[in-house]
């Protein structure tokens, strides 16, 4: 399957945080025969893969295969769903959005008219607790007979692709990670290599700092997407990063501060490989290098992130010349950091 393909198809399963399942079975296939593989206990893929040498420090490259979603909190009285997020949702981005449920069960998620709001409450952003999933039940009898508490629901959308080389649709975070290391595992590797395919990421990075323990790497690759703010209107370094700058080595956000060496690196080495290279212009976010490089006695970390916009949401965006560029940048680090000690 070619790189795009393995992405659309690992992004349109589904998969909220602690019900992976779906999204590792799927990976589980796709990997090379020569690839050696366990889950662990709380459901991260752990792939051992071997190359040409030894690496001088053990190498891991992780990416998390869970998405952001909707988990069923209560069945109302009069079929409606009240409900929470898995992972960091605006309630801007789900108002009157369509989700759907893994047994088919399809609803909208609704909340008071906007025409029926008033004073503070019409400019004020809904709160997820004032909404509720409305799928078509008059009853919490009716409901029931579908679904009960606990039960995950999820963005549905079509992907496309649109413009010059942009990809849309949800869960980009992180299935993109996840298909990058499937293709660098394609081809024979200069050093052995760990791959950490990392569940619970969007509840506070749970999985990789199982998986880091477990492996307990020397030097860690974290595979992300990242917020681009590139869009009319938002100017200078609060744009962050943006779509057709290639990939973007982060040297420090909420969760981290990421090792300089491998941060120089990174840029150095795409400098030589002619790929484009950029960084955040802004301290933000997270991903599982703020679990890993914690773990054990300590685990040198650095990140290559997909720039991408409208991130948690149905349709995310990334570019697909940024797609190989990362993929480009990716394998040769392995090369560089195979050769560094420890």
């Amino acid at each position: 399957m070619e790189l795009k393909e393995t992405v659309k198809y690992l992004a349109a399963l589904n998969g909220t945080s602690g019900d992976e399942g779906e999204v590792t079975k799927a990976i589980i296939g796709l990997l090379p025969k020569d690839a050696d593989y366990r889950i662990d206990p709380l459901g991260s893929l752990i792939v051992f893969k071997e190359g040409r040498n030894r690496p001088k420090s053990k190498l891991m490259l992780d990416a998390h295969t869970d998405e952001v979603g909707f988990i069923v909190t209560n069945i109302n009285s009069d079929g409606t769903l009240s409900f929470d997020a898995v992972g960091g949702i605006l309630p801007y981005a789900v108002f009157g959005r369509q989700v759907k449920f893994k047994n088919g069960v399809c609803g909208a998620i609704a909340g008071v008219p906007l025409h029926l709001l008033e004073g503070e409450a019409e400019d004020a952003q809904p709160k997820l607790s004032e909404l509720c999933i409305d799928i078509g039940a008059d009853s919490k009898e009716e409901a029931e007979k579908s679904l009960q508490p606990g039960d995950c629901a999820y963005f549905t959308g079509e992907q496309f692709d649109f413009g010059d080389g942009f990809m849309a649709g949800k869960a980009l975070d992180d299935r993109v990670g996840c298909a990058i290391m499937l293709e660098l595992m394609k081809e024979e590797l200069p050093y052995d290599c760990t791959f950490s395919f990392s569940v619970q990421e969007e509840i506070g990075t749970r999985g990789a700092a199982v998986s880091a323990f477990s492996v307990n790497p020397d030097i860690a690759v974290v595979l992300e997407t990242t917020t681009a703010c590139d869009i009319s209107g938002v100017k200078g370094e609060k744009r962050v990063c943006e779509l057709g700058k290639g990939p973007v080595v982060s040297y420090m956000d909420k969760g981290t501060v990421y090792d300089r060496r491998l941060y120089r690196l990174a840029f150095e080495t795409a400098k030589e490989i002619g790929v484009q290279c950029q960084t955040k212009t802004a301290v933000a976010g997270g991903n599982n290098s703020g679990a890993i490089h914690k773990t054990a006695g300590g685990v040198r970390t650095t990140a290559v992130s997909l720039p991408c916009r409208y991130l948690h949401s149905p349709y995310c965006v990334i570019k697909e010349s940024d797609l190989y560029e990362t993929v480009k940048l990716t394998k040769a680090l392995i090369e560089k950091l195979g050769g560094l000690e420890g």
